[in-house]
């Protein structure tokens, strides 16, 4: 367990500088605990889904065709009224669109295509082109417009004309900087703009300096090339890896603790860090929490892509874990309904009944692409 690095005066005695390395660090260690927490729950979370989830979704699906099956052969045996006729209908079209679309059993198209006045190509083509004209509106306000051709039909396929799109936009983007920082840096500069570059520029070599006195503290300490025992040369190369990928990685926490760890500093140390030491270490801390921020983002899109949950379950992958369970409860349970009331159903005065009960419900409002991005 990494020591904890912070500054243990009582909070009326700290410094500003001091006030901030604190709340950094704690910031910092907090998004690597959840950083491992993700990366960690994610592997649990694709076992789970494999394991688990996939089996029951697919007998979900599988027992919700043979609904479709069953309320087929009960409009043909010609034994219904009207009404029930048109009830049997409706749920051979809204439960088939689903079990085709979700779970991918296309055997039953023909008997969804007896029932709708459009074939299922025909919607689904027509339900392409409406979400084509919709991604096109989406992207064209950040400024990326698609071609007629994108393909909708195949998702990775998508993501990969999408994605070259949005390569070729950064690309182009980046040109036009280059350009215009190409203008800027032929205007003459103000006294005020080459103050600002030089301040700049010595605070970057001065945060520089800073990981470098750190790193090479322990480089001194630690190299084993001069080390004559085999024992001790293996202990200082593996400490030498570590203090190595941490200033690769320009991460001056993970530095910081290797220097408590192997006691090149103590509490005292950190307790009266100067104010210009502090402020660089401040300056990268900030660098560094951004990168972690834009990591665990990055782990929460993967985890939202994979369990298909809304925006605001991705913020704990305990919360995800948490409604992967209920989702498997959920599949488990219907499954084992619709299984039980086809056996029912064999009897069709069961299913006369079931039908006498049921109400076909209004049509919904349809919603656009923008209202499904924020209905949840």
């Amino acid at each position: 367990m990494p020591k904890i690095v912070q500054i243990a005066k009582a909070k009326a005695e700290l410094s500003k500088p001091q006030k901030d390395f604190n709340r950094l660090i704690k910031k910092i260690e907090k998004l690597e605990q959840e950083i491992t927490d993700f990366r960690e729950g994610l592997t649990r979370l694709q076992q789970k889904i494999g394991v688990d989830l996939e089996p029951i979704r697919k007998e979900y699906y599988e027992q919700r065709a043979e609904l479709v099956r069953c309320f087929d052969r009960a409009y043909e045996t010609g034994g219904f009224k009207k009404t029930e006729l048109k009830k049997l209908a409706h749920l051979i079209v809204e439960i088939g669109y689903d079990t085709i679309e979700n779970g991918g059993i296309e055997d039953i198209i023909p008997i969804y295509d007896k029932y709708n006045e459009e074939s299922y190509a025909e919607e689904s083509e027509q339900a392409n082109e409406m979400v084509a004209e919709q991604m096109k509106d989406i992207m064209s306000m950040f400024g990326i417009e698609m071609d007629d051709d994108m393909d909708f039909k195949d998702p990775e396929k998508f993501q990969q004309q999408m994605a070259q799109k949005m390569a070729e936009q950064q690309e182009q983007q980046a040109e036009q900087q280059r350009q215009a920082e190409e203008r800027r840096a032929k205007r003459p500069k103000t006294q005020k703009q080459l103050e600002r570059e030089q301040k700049k520029e010595l605070e970057a070599r001065n945060v520089t300096k800073s990981v470098r006195s750190i790193y090479m503290d322990l480089v001194k300490a630690f190299h084993p090339d001069r080390e004559s025992d085999p024992n001790e040369r293996e202990r200082k190369t593996q400490i030498m890896q570590r203090v190595t990928e941490a200033y690769e990685k320009n991460d001056l926490l993970a530095l910081l603790r290797l220097q408590l760890e192997f006691e090149r500093i103590d509490q005292d140390h950190i307790e009266n860090l100067a104010e210009d030491h502090l402020k660089n270490y401040n300056k990268l801390l900030r660098d560094q929490t951004r990168e972690l921020e834009e990591e665990l983002g990055l782990l929460q899109s993967q985890a939202a892509m994979m369990s298909g949950q809304p925006p605001y379950m991705v913020s704990s992958i305990y919360s995800l874990q948490y409604a992967l369970e209920q989702d498997i409860k959920q599949f488990k349970r219907i499954a084992k309904n619709i299984k039980q009331d086809l056996q029912s159903f064999a009897s069709y005065d069961v299913l006369k009944a079931y039908l006498k009960s049921y109400k076909i419900p209004k049509p919904e409002k349809e919603l656009s692409i923008f209202d499904m991005m924020f209905r949840n």
